[in-house]
C-alpha cells in the first residue's frame, strides 16, 4: 500500500492492482470498507488489462479522516489518485457505501471519469419517492436511525459493532450482520470470500470508526452534487433480495440518473449481485474508456 500527501495535508491509503498498464478504474470499497479489494476483481482487472486502484476512504484504515465531509467531497481525493497514478481519465465503480462516491466522482470530475459503475448503491436519504428505509434489514434500519440523530449518538452503536469486526472472522460476520444477509448472501460468504470480507472490516477498523462515522453522516444528508449533472455513461447494478441496501434504491437510481443502464436482478443480494457478473460489469466499463 502507498499512502500519498493530499494539498490540506491529510494523508490517503492507496493500492494499484491488476494490469501494470492500460485503463484505470478507481474503485470505491463499502461501508464500512478499506483499501483491500477482492480477488475476483484483480483477477478480472488484470484479464482486462485493467489497473485497478483501491484506497480507504477519509477515516478509514490509514486514510486521515475528513471530519464533516459531503459525498461529494470525494471528487478531490479522486483527482488526487489520478495525478499520483499519472492519468487524465478514469473509471470508476462503487459498491454499497462506495456507489454515491462513485456517482459524485462522474457528476464533479465529467472531463476525468469516462464511466461510473454502481453496485448496490445507496440512493441519496431525500430522494423524492423513495422510501429510503424500507426493506432493510433490521441492523441498518437501527444504524440510520441514530445517524439521523447525529454523531453523539452514532459513534456509541459502531464502536460496539467495532468491537464484533475488528477481529472479525466470517463466522463473526454472519452473527454481526446477521439482519443484513439473505440466504443468497450467506451462500457468498465462503471460507475464501468471507476472509476477504473479514480482512477488510479489519483493516478499514484498525484504528476507529471515523470513516463508518462519517459515511453515515453524509448519506443523512444532500449529497453536495446534482444526480442531474452526471453526462457520461453509467451503470446501475441491483439486486431485488438485497437488505442492506433495498432493491428499491438500485429503482430509484436507475429512474433518476441521466441515461443510466440498469440491471435490475431478481434473486441476487447485496453480495451476490455484483461478484457472478464482474466480467460484465468491468465489460460494459472498459467500453467506455
Amino acid at each position: 500500500m502507498t499512502s500519498i500527501s493530499l494539498p490540506d495535508g491529510r494523508a490517503l491509503d492507496i493500492r494499484v492492482n491488476g494490469a501494470d498498464d492500460g485503463p484505470v478504474l478507481v474503485f470505491h470499497h463499502g461501508t464500512p470498507g478499506s483499501v483491500l479489494p477482492r480477488r475476483v476483481m484483480i483477477e478480472q482487472a488484470t484479464e482486462r488489462g485493467i489497473r485497478l486502484v483501491t484506497y480507504s476512504r477519509a477515516g478509514y484504515g490509514d486514510s486521515s479522516r475528513r471530519a464533516g465531509r459531503t459525498v461529494a467531497d470525494i471528487a478531490d481525493d479522486v483527482t488526487a489518485i489520478l495525478d499520483h497514478v499519472g492519468v487524465e481519465k478514469a473509471m470508476t465503480a462503487g459498491w454499497s457505501g462506495g456507489g454515491p462516491h462513485a456517482l459524485a466522482t462522474g457528476a464533479l470530475l465529467p472531463d476525468r471519469i469516462t464511466g461510473v459503475l454502481s453496485i448496490a448503491g445507496v440512493a441519496p436519504y431525500d430522494a423524492d419517492g423513495l422510501d429510503f428505509l424500507g426493506g432493510m434489514g433490521e441492523g441498518n434500519i437501527d444504524e440510520f436511525g441514530a445517524a439521523l440523530k447525529g454523531e453523539a449518538d452514532l459513534r456509541p452503536m459502531l464502536d460496539g459493532m467495532r468491537a464484533e469486526l475488528k477481529e472479525a472472522t466470517p463466522e463473526a460476520i454472519l452473527g454481526e450482520l446477521s439482519t443484513l444477509l439473505p440466504d443468497v448472501d450467506r451462500k457468498e460468504i465462503t471460507d475464501e470470500a468471507g476472509e476477504e470480507m473479514a480482512a477488510n472490516f479489519r483493516e478499514a477498523l484498525k484504528n476507529g470508526v471515523d470513516g463508518w462515522t462519517d459515511d453515515d453522516l453524509a448519506f443523512t444528508v444532500p449529497w453536495g452534487f446534482d444526480l442531474a449533472a452526471i453526462t457520461v455513461p453509467t451503470f446501475v447494478w441491483q439486486g431485488s433480495a438485497d437488505l442492506m441496501v433495498p432493491f428499491a434504491h438500485g429503482q430509484w437510481l436507475a429512474a433518476n440518473v441521466p441515461g443510466a443502464t440498469a440491471h435490475l436482478l431478481e434473486g441476487e443480494g447485496h453480495l451476490s449481485v455484483g461478484v457472478g457478473a464482474m466480467p460484465q460489469m468491468l465489460d460494459e466499463l472498459l467500453a467506455t474508456h
